[in-house]
């Protein structure tokens, strides 16, 4: 490889880095700079070239646009784009070394022609020693909640290569129904989705405040990181509950580290050990958040069963009234949705689980079960049932549920209050469908009982407690969690 293309790749690795870590807005939006100032005289890189940029910076090979500029253009674009200072100081000192001194930072085999890019060598071990108690930490002045990298300004990342290739293989590790090097039961959907989203708010932590550039998995190997990480959330105030979360996914990736090659090393047995020392001391010393109705209450953020049910109740009678002055109008079919699955969640049935709520269907659908676990093949999922127009008789049946694996899969079954069947019975008609064309999802494109503001059905269990407590503070109520209401109309 002649020193010029060297040069070359090497400031395209700057680019793809600075675009990667934010400092751009995107590699598309560097190359339509650069071909203004070509006067789009600018070339494409070969196929083997481009090969070797996705190798050097990490990128993803469905990066279009790679083209070959000169330095001086590489440069002035930048400054157009109006990156940080120290990025530019680095492509002036690209430029100005020898090219004897270029030094493009992998190994000479990966640079071969026709060499396929091969992933770093990792060392399975754990940092040590591990550290005997939590580091002193204050929330830092940018702080943000949303700092994992699903969040919107750092969903860039989560295409890496490396750390899709890890996400895909701790993802099979732990849900594949025989993984005999495994301890334990496979994950279900649900477990899974909350393993995934700890990892990613750890990582997040580490590019954002740790400024780790490339987080992978690796990371979690670092016992010093894992320590900042929970006192990042203590400083946050966050429960223990949370914490402990946390703990118990760092220890199951550390047990798919385990299960690599060379994942024999001593350190891994002392790091599950250590998180379970941090796991019950977490519990120990951090308060429980207190679920007191009557402090709660003082707090403004517990209502009174009685006054939920008059709420609620109140908010059934009006929407009536408006679908028999206004008929049948988004609006007044959006009031009857919310009335009924308010109605379904407190009121006229005994405490029924949000996941089972929010996923009931239709009694239209025939399609197969849609919960993600199930595999059944009779099985029609969690379903509410028209048994009689006349007199109106309506039917639940709930194959999947929390205990449903504790109880040996026995379906909850139970009919339908009258009152509410009645209510179900009218949402179901035209207010629903006026719901549905309203959203351009004519027929049953979904196939839930009820949806969002967006038409579809509500999948996360975060968009129907927020859905929840929005309505009830329109309601003149507060917006106090469902999960936390059915605990406490349990007892």
């Amino acid at each position: 490889m002649c020193d010029k293309r060297k040069r070359q790749c090497v400031c395209l690795r700057q680019v793809y880095k600075s675009c990667l870590d934010g400092l751009l807005p995107s590699y598309q939006a560097f190359y339509r700079v650069c071909s203004r100032l070509t006067k789009h005289q600018s070339t494409l890189l070969s196929g083997q070239d481009k090969q070797l940029l996705v190798a050097l910076a990490g990128m993803d090979v469905s990066v279009p646009h790679v083209a070959v500029v000169s330095l001086a253009v590489c440069c002035r674009a930048l400054k157009l784009c109006k990156v940080p200072a120290a990025v530019l100081h680095a492509f002036d000192d690209i430029r100005l070394q020898p090219a004897s001194q270029v030094v493009l930072g992998l190994p000479e085999h990966i640079l071969a022609p026709h060499a396929q890019p091969s992933p770093n060598p990792v060392q399975l071990q754990m940092t040590t020693p591990f550290p005997v108690t939590l580091p002193e930490c204050a929330l830092p002045a940018d702080f943000n909640k949303q700092h994992g990298l699903l969040a919107k300004p750092y969903k860039h990342l989560v295409h890496r290569a490396v750390l899709e290739q890890h996400m895909g293989e701790f993802k099979s590790f732990s849900t594949n129904p025989f993984q005999l090097n495994r301890k334990g039961i496979a994950h279900g959907s649900r477990t899974w989705q909350n393993s995934e989203k700890q990892v990613y708010l750890f990582l997040g932590y580490c590019h954002h405040y740790q400024q780790v550039s490339q987080p992978t998995l690796q990371l979690f190997l670092s016992s010093p990181l894992i320590a900042q990480y929970v006192s990042f959330h203590i400083a946050a105030g966050h429960s223990q509950l949370y914490i402990r979360n946390f703990l118990s996914c760092a220890r199951c990736v550390l047990r798919w580290w385990q299960s690599k090659p060379g994942g024999n090393h001593p350190s891994f047995v002392e790091g599950l050990e250590w998180l379970q020392t941090l796991g019950l001391q977490v519990a120990d010393q951090l308060p429980r958040p207190s679920k007191d109705p009557k402090g709660l209450a003082d707090a403004g953020k517990w209502m009174s069963a009685p006054r939920l049910v008059h709420l609620i109740h109140g908010a059934e009678l009006q929407s009536q009234d408006q679908m028999q002055q206004q008929g049948v109008t988004v609006e007044t079919s959006r009031d009857m949705h919310d009335a009924a699955l308010a109605a379904m969640t407190f009121s006229h049935l005994p405490p029924v689980r949000l996941s089972c709520i929010r996923s009931l269907v239709v009694p239209a659908y025939t399609g197969p079960c849609l919960h993600p676990d199930c595999k059944e093949p009779s099985c029609e999922g969690n379903r509410l049932s028209i048994t009689s127009e006349s007199p109106l008789l309506m039917h639940i049946q709930l194959p999947h549920h929390k205990n449903a694996r504790k109880w040996g899969k026995a379906v909850i079954e139970f009919d339908v209050p009258s009152d509410l069947a009645q209510l179900l019975h009218t949402y179901l008609g035209a207010p629903r469908k006026a719901l549905l064309e309203h959203h351009l999802l004519i027929g049953d494109t979904c196939p839930y009982v009820f949806m969002d503001m967006h038409g579809r059905g509500f999948v996360a269990a975060a968009v129907l407690t927020l859905y929840w407590q929005k309505w009830l503070v329109s309601r003149g109520g507060v917006p106090m969690n469902p999960s936390m209401w059915n605990g406490q109309f349990m007892h």
